[in-house]
């Protein structure tokens, strides 16, 4: 089944220096488990590739129903040093909710989990 992040999830972002950080917390504390598992480093990676300079680092917050990435070399230098649109990463997060992911049908019947039906 097909599940979009921003059905099961929502996001923050900011900024520090060149790297954006972007918190992603499960809409239900069930749905964290969904998360971990399927949200990989792997695929924020390539979610990202070609928008960001360098490496990603992911953190998990199970007693938040959260994970946090940070990707680095993702803002041109950040602040007053960047030309890009938005210098402080607050887009990141919602670039993250696109991500569409792949989640065996038992499982995501058995969670509740939205299907996503679109494109």
């Amino acid at each position: 089944m097909k599940v979009r992040l921003l059905d099961i999830a929502h996001a923050r972002s900011g900024d520090k220096g060149d790297t954006a950080n972007v918190g992603l917390i499960a809409l239900k504390p069930e749905w964290y488990a969904v998360l971990s598992q399927h949200v990989t480093l792997d695929r924020v990676v390539e979610h990202f590739r070609g928008v960001i300079n360098g490496g990603v680092e992911r953190f998990e917050l199970p007693n938040l129903s959260a994970l946090n990435f940070l990707l680095h070399g993702a803002l041109d230098g950040g602040g007053t040093l960047s030309l890009k649109t938005d210098a402080q990463g607050k887009v990141y997060s919602t670039a993250l909710l696109r991500l569409v992911l792949d989640i065996p049908d038992a499982e995501a019947r058995g969670l509740g989990l939205p299907e996503f039906r679109g494109a």
